[in-house]
């Protein structure tokens, strides 16, 4: 399906250990450029202590990972000037106003004033945010505040964007808004490694991993993982798996 010479995150029997707990168990596998990968599994299956490891703020116990040609284990500065991130809880300053929200993210990746006052106009132009883009983030509906925590990850053009539960606490239709903006960025070649929680959403990616305490149980297309488990959903594929 994907050239090798596409491949963007490398991972061989990565494991994260805490004393004789195994919260991370040897994973492998690889993704690729403008890819969406479901990274799924319920609460507690290790699906944040993995993405802490790939992006480079949590050291491995063993095993190997390359993240936009770097290791996570030497290179963690370069790897982190390479990728976005979006953590569970809102990443972004609530007594800061929008523009200086994306202003002061443009400074930490490095960009110029004049590419930063470039980008930030795009930004709320393309969010339609004129309106509010002097407003404190934290008087903004949940919703906004998570499609615009996206785009300042977007803003310095990462090869890759983690994201880990992005769409945790918002509403269906907010849901679906997200997930354009994921699949528009996606088309433009930026590699998308999402964490959720939501089985449904499974189907919205080219490809979704399954981790179940700490393992990967299934890994494929949502098409295939729904033939080969003999299920009409990825929440079914989920059920079965969470029984074995």
């Amino acid at each position: 399906m994907y050239p090798d010479n596409n491949t963007v995150i490398e991972v061989n029997k990565l494991t994260k250990m805490f004393g004789n707990f195994t919260a991370v168990n040897a994973l492998s596998f690889k993704v690729y450029k403008g890819e969406i990968f479901g990274f799924l599994g319920a609460n507690g299956a290790g699906k944040t202590t993995a993405i802490k490891m790939l992006i480079g703020i949590s050291n491995p116990s063993s095993g190997a990972a390359k993240v936009a040609g770097f290791d996570v284990f030497t290179e963690t500065e370069s790897l982190k000037k390479s990728i976005g991130y979006m953590s569970q809880k809102f990443a972004l300053y609530d007594d800061l106003t929008v523009t200086e929200n994306i202003t002061f993210f443009g400074g930490i990746y490095g960009l110029s004033k004049l590419q930063i006052k470039e980008k930030a106009a795009a930004l709320i132009a393309d969010l339609n945010l004129e309106a509010v883009s002097n407003n404190l983030v934290g008087a903004l509906p949940l919703g906004w505040k998570q499609k615009l925590a996206f785009s300042v990850a977007l803003l310095h053009d990462p090869k890759i964007v983690f994201l880990d539960e992005p769409t945790g606490g918002v509403d269906p239709i907010t849901r679906r808004q997200f997930w354009e903006l994921i699949y528009r960025a996606a088309n433009k070649g930026t590699t998308i490694f999402v964490t959720t929680h939501y089985m449904d959403e499974a189907e919205y990616c080219n490809r979704v991993s399954i981790m179940v305490k700490g393992n990967i149980e299934a890994l494929d297309t949502p098409k295939n993982l729904k033939k080969l488990f003999n299920a009409a959903s990825m929440n079914d594929v989920f059920l079965k798996l969470a029984r074995t």
